[in-house]
């Protein structure tokens, strides 16, 4: 039972995931939209400053100037409380964009109200409050910004004193009025231009990231069709595998096979071979979350490629192999069948590219550890290069083709690395795997620094892992 819940709670955690990425997502385009709200409010706050002594001291047309400045002061208030609000608390809801707008239109209704409501010009900057609402906001909050809007209008027309303009409009641009609707229709031209290519650029990374979100739910369910079809699989081998090994195994006390050294040493490749086949699956086992812990074993970074690539050279047809261990300081880790099968599908993949030579080079640069396979085959196909690490992208021809190369992208991505490829210009391909040491090397318990300076650690301190995948142990 204890297993089962185990596998259920990380399947729920995988798909949990991009539920979270897409949260996540949101407020991050939130906060990116209120930042787009706070400067445009910074420029209305110092083009209406601008405006306000132009009329009154160039037009010669007297305007409250005190009462008009006061109402300023308060938006420049509100937008100093949002900005230090913003960066305190980085989320953003649609309630807080949609209040945010409302002290806009409250405060250039003020202002209007101030001079000359519904006849001044100005008034269809009320336009650009219900275009950023449809932009910005959910259908009913636009539809309650284009509500307030209206009635603000006709509250104008019927409460607020006109301004002394004269009803020269048939002077053309000569005439106040008409310069004040010009100058209302290229302000809001020109701030819907910049603000809303700003705010749809922002929408458009949304959108791109929340199609990668998609794909990354996809395969990552994929991936737990595929573990758990490959447990119920090993369950179901881990049986006659047994059988096949006692039978073996009675086979070689037979004098028919003792007697024959040629028999005997094709029972032994035999055995050697079942042997094989059940670590396997066993490697399987602890990768779906069953026996965890029971295999695993403390190592250090160069011992773990070490052993892996001696491993792997053992057990494969390779002629020539060259590999190279510059990883540099030592770091302790823990053995994880996760990665030891990654790097070896990498390398049984370049195997069959190129079975005359392969190089494996292995460097530590700054946080990360480098993992490079360079082979001496035709190279990826540009196909392949453009949909690499995506299921079933393979030139092989074979049922199930490029499966190997897309579990080896999504366990790096797991741990936080990435995977790169490229073609050789003398040809063959370059397979660069690259995971931040944080992932996968063990540091000390963060209370060790308490110990005294002439004190020795003692043996049974504990090592404490970075949060990774849990450690397991298997063949390649």
């Amino acid at each position: 039972m204890s297993a089962a819940t185990d596998k259920l709670a990380a399947v729920a955690g995988e798909l949990h995931a991009p539920r979270a990425g897409v949260a996540s997502l949101d407020n991050v385009i939130g906060h990116q939209n209120m930042q787009q709200l706070i400067q445009l409010r910074w420029f209305a706050v110092v083009g209406q400053v601008a405006t306000i002594l132009v009329v009154h001291y160039g037009f010669g047309i007297r305007l409250p100037l005190n009462h008009m400045l006061q109402v300023l002061t308060c938006l420049a208030l509100f937008n100093m409380v949002s900005l230090l609000r913003l960066r305190i608390h980085g989320r953003v809801t649609n309630g807080e964009l949609f209040v945010a707008l409302l002290v806009d239109v409250a405060t250039l209704t003020a202002q209007l109200y101030l001079s000359g409501g519904a006849t001044n010009p100005f008034v269809f900057l009320y336009l650009l409050q219900v275009i950023l609402g449809a932009v910005l906001l959910k259908a009913w909050s636009t539809w309650t910004i284009v509500v307030i809007t209206g009635l603000c209008f006709a509250g104008l027309a019927l409460f607020s004193r006109p301004l002394p303009l004269p009803l020269d409009h048939d002077r053309g641009l000569w005439s106040p009025y008409v310069q004040g609707m010009l100058v209302c229709f290229a302000l809001n031209a020109a701030l819907l231009v910049v603000f809303i290519t700003r705010i749809s650029r922002n929408l458009r990374v949304r959108d791109a990231r929340l199609a990668d979100l998609r794909q990354r739910a996809s395969e990552e369910e994929h991936i737990v069709r595929m573990g758990l079809l490959a447990s119920g699989a090993a369950h179901e081998l881990g049986t006659p595998l047994a059988t096949l090994a006692v039978i073996l195994g009675d086979w070689r006390r037979l004098p028919h096979f003792s007697s024959d050294p040629e028999l005997l040493q094709e029972v032994a490749e035999m055995e050697v071979q079942i042997q094989r086949c059940k670590s396997i699956v066993s490697g399987i086992l602890l990768s779906a979350g069953e026996t965890r812990g029971e295999s695993s074993e403390e190592t250090t970074v160069r011992t773990f490629l070490d052993d892996l690539v001696e491993e792997w050279r053992t057990t494969r047809p390779v002629e020539e192999f060259d590999y190279e261990n510059l990883f540099g300081q030592d770091l302790p880790m823990v053995s994880d069948s996760a990665i030891k099968q990654m790097v070896c599908n990498v390398l049984d993949n370049a195997l069959e590219a190129s079975p005359h030579w392969l190089r494996l080079e292995a460097t530590h640069d700054a946080d990360a550890l480098t993992i490079t396979v360079t082979d001496a085959g035709p190279g990826f196909m540009p196909a392949i290069l453009a949909e690499f690490g995506k299921p079933y992208q393979s030139s092989k021809g074979r049922p199930g083709g490029g499966l190997g190369l897309f579990l080896v992208v999504n366990v790096a991505r797991t741990l936080g690395g990435r995977v790169s490829v490229r073609n050789r210009p003398e040809g063959g391909a370059i397979v660069t795997i690259t995971l931040p040491l944080a992932a996968i090397v063990l540091e000390e318990d963060e209370e060790a620094p308490a110990i005294a300076d002439n004190a020795a650690p003692s043996p049974e301190q504990p090592m404490t892992p970075h949060p990774t995948p849990p450690p397991r142990s298997a063949s390649c």
